[in-house]
């Protein structure tokens, strides 16, 4: 998943205006915050979903990754201990916990209905105290297993409730619902050569001063298991004085995009 630490080089990239046709009037400050704040958002609940899967994979299924999520600082507790569902993991971070540059606190609450690659089954991802990177983050993920075809793997992602307070004591008010299609790695035992594709859907964001910011899928989102970025896929950035493109490559694992408004192009490094 996307490493939090981009989103910041983001925010210099991204405080723009849309008022004007210049570059330098669009560098002209507005009020960008909840594009950031998306970003950050969307970043986290990725995170918590990978962990999610991944917790459940390595305790339930012959399925690994080389890849930690919750490194050997996080205790990992599964209730009942049978193979019975529904089923629950908690996920304890403590009073800080660091893996991959990305510090979490709190908890996770995690319940199945069944296993998250059965059609039907449900993954539920509840936040206790929690915090990542010093932003305390509130809210319900549940991601639903709506496959079709054993071929393609599909999910939809829906965020309700959410709430995100950033180190300033700023809050941001978010929901959101995708489709998530897995388009490689289906048969194999080894997450690492998963690949995830976000093909629809929208999340939007709301500040305390009531600025809002909608980004809307436009070309599927990529993401490779095996990768720390995003390597494919546009999103469309809608708000009251942005509207342009980020653009996230041609399928290179790297840490290069764009955000093109009013046909000028600023280069963005995740």
């Amino acid at each position: 998943m996307r490493k939090i630490r981009f989103l910041f080089p983001v925010l210099s990239i991204l405080t723009l205006s849309v008022v004007s046709c210049t570059k330098e009037d669009i560098v002209a400050a507005s009020d960008t915050t909840p594009v950031v704040a998306s970003a950050t958002i969307d970043v986290i609940n990725e995170l918590d979903i990978q962990t999610g899967t991944q917790v459940s994979f390595e305790k339930l299924t012959s399925k690994k990754t080389e890849k930690s999520l919750t490194s050997s600082c996080a205790i990992v507790t599964m209730d009942p201990q049978t193979t019975t569902f529904p089923k629950t993991f908690y996920v304890n971070f403590g009073d800080g916990c660091i893996t991959n540059s990305i510090t979490r606190k709190g908890k996770l609450k995690i319940t199945f209905s069944g296993l998250i690659t059965v059609a039907g089954s449900t993954m539920t991802v509840e936040r206790v105290d929690y915090s990542v990177n010093g932003n305390k983050v509130e809210g319900k993920i549940v991601y639903k297993n709506t496959t079709a075809s054993q071929n393609v793997p599909q999910w939809t992602r829906s965020i309700t409730d959410g709430k995100f307070t950033n180190s300033k004591g700023e809050i941001y008010l978010n929901s959101g619902t995708h489709t998530v299609k897995q388009t490689a790695g289906v048969s194999t035992l080894s997450l690492d050569d998963n690949t995830y594709e976000m093909t629809e859907g929208t999340h939007t964001v709301t500040k305390g001063n009531g600025a809002k910011i909608i980004l809307t899928i436009l070309d599927p989102i990529v993401k490779n298991h095996s990768c720390d970025y995003v390597s494919k896929g546009k999103l469309k950035v809608e708000s009251t004085l942005l509207n342009g493109v980020i653009d996230y490559g041609n399928g290179d694992c790297d840490n290069k995009a764009t955000y093109t408004q009013n046909g000028i192009a600023f280069p963005i490094t995740l």
